[in-house]
């Protein structure tokens, strides 16, 4: 067997493999000789047809099996003696093969990218100074308030404002005609809930109760209708009436309403420690890929473009089913992911570069994924969840989603290294710089 490596672009490597005549010749008796073990033909007793017999008849159809034999036993020898690490699926590219001929195959693949770690030591990074978001505790206890509210009617004679709930009808108009769906009649509803097009809402802000009154708005665009995406609509509206939330006093009757036994100070201290947790690990999260960000930046890796097709896609369909969860249009999605398609990429290509560095160093300082981690990593997760270690290993056995435990436990082992490392610099969260993306 001869094997010829070209580059030709990139990464992108082409294998040359021609073999021998004689080797050839022995695949097709291979392939000869299981189909005459196999097959029963007319005038013979099964298996003892002559292989002259299976060659008139069968000649035609070995090709295939003939071609995949010498490939498969030959491509890997072929990358070993090329000393190819390959990174990507081969395409194959051969002609029909013939008993006495050499057979040639070409494979085209992408090589691992060479990783030469430049600097890791003393990467420059901001982070966000923790500060304890008052405005979110104040609103997690509102929010609380106002799970339990109750509806009453505003009695006071002042006009409609954000907050209130508005019991209106109304009536739409395009072109001319009645929009479709477009009548409601003691319609309830809450100023600033953004239930409606923009404007909507606000134009209803400063009527009192028994006033009339047309709203010139436009639909947007995209909008899920697109006959009327972005245009005109005139708004009969009445306001017939006002009511407003009356949100209950927080209490410990409150609390037990919503299933908690402690005293209203203990409460709020663990909902003040709960939000502090969050957001000490958003802080973090959004370290880490800041530093991320620096590594890459500082030891850039060529990316070989299958995966960065790959993962591109990946990112675009994780996108997408988040989009449609929180009820983006199909057609909404398509222009975002054109508008944004350069960042898409941008993004795919700095996780496979940081993949690439992470492995690099973990070799580097001794720092794979052992089962050590993993088994501590059970015991975590089971104190974290609840649920039994058993059924926590039971689902990581899943060879997916061991992968991905490995390489977290990995990636955490090295970010660990690089941020004892790293010079970090404590900002508030308004001069945190934003990153480029």
């Amino acid at each position: 067997m001869k094997a010829q490596v070209q580059i030709t672009e990139g990464l992108q490597r082409k294998i040359n493999v021609e073999i021998p005549q004689n080797v050839v010749t022995n695949a097709f008796e291979k392939v000869y000789q299981s189909i005459q073990r196999s097959v029963q033909i007319k005038g013979f007793r099964k298996g003892k047809a002559p292989i002259s017999t299976i060659k008139s008849m069968y000649k035609s159809q070995v090709l295939g099996d003939v071609a995949q034999d010498l490939i498969q036993s030959h491509y890997p020898q072929a990358l070993k003696e090329s000393n190819i690490d390959p990174i990507s699926y081969p395409e194959f590219e051969f002609e029909d093969p013939a008993e006495e001929k050499d057979f040639k195959f070409t494979a085209v693949i992408e090589v691992r990218p060479e990783v030469k770690i430049k600097k890791w030591e003393g990467l420059e990074v901001e982070k966000e100074k923790f500060v304890m978001n008052e405005t979110q505790f104040d609103q997690a206890l509102n929010n609380i308030r106002t799970s339990r509210a109750k509806t009453v009617d505003v009695l006071e004679v002042r006009p409609a404002q954000m907050g209130d709930i508005a019991v209106v009808d109304f009536e739409g108009f395009v072109n001319g005609g009645p929009l479709e769906n477009g009548v409601g009649v003691d319609h309830n509803l809450e100023l600033g809930s953004k239930q409606f097009i923009e404007g909507f809402e606000e134009a209803i802000v400063g009527m009192k109760v028994g006033d009339t009154k047309t709203v010139n708005l436009k639909f947007p665009d995209p909008y899920h209708s697109a006959e009327i995406a972005g245009k005109p609509v005139d708004f009969k509206v009445t306001l017939k009436g006002l009511k407003k939330k009356e949100l209950p006093e927080l209490n410990e009757e409150l609390l037990a309403q919503i299933g908690t036994k402690q005293t209203v100070e203990e409460f709020k201290k663990t909902l003040r420690e709960d939000i502090e947790q969050s957001d000490k690990k958003r802080i973090e999260d959004n370290f880490k890929n800041r530093l991320i960000k620096k590594m890459v930046e500082a030891n850039p890796v060529d990316v070989p473009a299958s995966l960065l097709k790959d993962q591109k896609a990946s990112l675009i369909e994780d996108f997408k089913k988040r989009m449609s969860d929180q009820g983006m249009q199909e057609s909404d999605f398509e222009s975002y992911v054109q508008k944004w398609d350069a960042d898409f990429a941008k993004t795919a290509g700095e996780m496979i570069q940081s993949s690439f560095l992470i492995d690099a160093l973990a070799t580097e300082h001794k720092l794979q994924c052992n089962k050590e981690d993993i088994d501590a990593k059970f015991v975590e997760y089971a104190k974290q969840t609840g649920l039994e270690e058993e059924r926590i290993r039971e689902w990581y056995g899943k060879p997916e989603q061991a992968s991905r435990l490995t390489y977290m436990i990995t990636e955490e082992k090295v970010l660990k290294l690089l941020t004892d490392k790293a010079k970090i610099k404590e900002v508030d969260a308004k001069d945190l710089k934003e990153e480029q993306n």
